[in-house]
């Protein structure tokens, strides 16, 4: 008997033994479960992949634009691909090229050159790949699918009407102006519109691609004409350079102004000891919002706007605390 039991116990492990065998090689799923990374999980959760071209990412502004993109898309569920030009044309030719052969949906463009970028957008286009043109716009327009811009004629208007309040006389007025860059020609003809008839004598600093000329060229002016009244600079870079020649010099009863709106202007306009009056202020969040509404609009074959220039608005001494000065508004 207890030979038939020894037995009977040997018979039922060896069984138990080859059943067990048998499912590690033929298991089903439940059985084995893998975790696996499929190129196509942001398609089966109704997600997208982007990809973003930024001009130069070392330009605080570039920067919270893509922050502000980049946000709005991971609440979409989808990713996006980030490449930075460094202000570098053709290495953003060859950086969208990367991209479409990663198999982006749709491309956000911030260009570093709006006419050499053309080949990139060509390619694009071949790939039938939409483009959403960000801020600058491309010399080949028609290749885009968007252009999200910012009002920078009214940016430039409402620094102007400021002046002529502060200032009904008129004076000496200093413009620092760079022309070959179209935003900055809307914002100084928005601001040269709004105080024609003011009485204003005119100079002009050209500061070209090298904004580290204005201290000389600011320094040589102050000497030919001590009573400027105003200084409009196309931009914040320009502004920090006039106000650190201003503080050299130590001139403070002059009135600046600027378009932009970064946190160091921001700062110098809280300071009520800065010369710094007044900014007419871009928003890099509401254009990075309404560029990913708008993208993923194109893709899903929802309603968009072909132009959309985001609004613009006047950050003073009295009113800046309501915007902050730790970051963009």
């Amino acid at each position: 008997m207890k030979k038939k039991n020894i037995l009977l116990i040997l018979m039922t492990l060896f069984a138990v033994c080859f059943i067990s065998g048998c499912k590690q090689n033929v298991g089903t799923p439940e059985d084995n479960a893998v975790v696996e990374e499929t190129e196509n999980d942001e398609d089966e959760t109704g997600g997208h992949v982007y990809g973003f071209s930024g001009a130069d990412l070392s330009d605080p502004f570039y920067e919270v634009l893509k922050e502000s993109v980049s946000s709005m898309v991971e609440e979409e569920e989808s990713r996006m691909l980030v490449r930075d030009a460094g202000g570098d044309p053709g290495l953003q030719n060859t950086q969208i090229q990367e991209l479409i052969h990663e198999g982006v949906e749709a491309v956000f463009l911030c260009p570093a050159d709006p006419v050499a970028v053309t080949p990139a957008l060509e390619a694009l286009h071949e790939a039938d790949i939409p483009v959403i043109n960000l801020y600058v716009r491309t010399e080949s327009a028609d290749l885009a699918k968007a252009f999200i811009g910012a009002d920078d004629y009214n940016a430039g208007k409402v620094c102007g009407e400021d002046l002529i309040s502060r200032q009904p006389e008129g004076g000496s007025l200093v413009i620092v102006d760079r022309p070959e860059s179209p935003a900055i020609n809307e914002r100084i003809t928005g601001f040269e519109e709004a105080v024609a008839g003011g009485g204003f004598e005119v100079e002009r600093i050209d500061v070209g691609d090298d904004y580290g000329l204005i201290a000389g060229q600011l320094k040589a002016v102050m000497r030919e004409k001590p009573q400027i009244k105003a200084i409009m600079c196309g931009d914040d870079h320009m502004a920090k350079q006039v106000l650190d020649t201003l503080k050299e010099e130590d001139r403070d009863d002059i009135l600046v102004y600027s378009v932009g709106g970064s946190p160091e202007i921001k700062n110098a306009l809280a300071d009520l000891s800065s010369p710094m009056t007044g900014v007419g202020a871009v928003s890099p969040i509401n254009m990075g919002k309404t560029a990913a509404k708008t993208a993923a609009a194109i893709l899903e074959g929802g309603v968009y706007e072909q132009e959309t220039y985001t609004e613009t608005f006047y950050i003073s001494k009295e009113n800046v605390n309501m915007y902050g000065t730790d970051g963009w508004q």
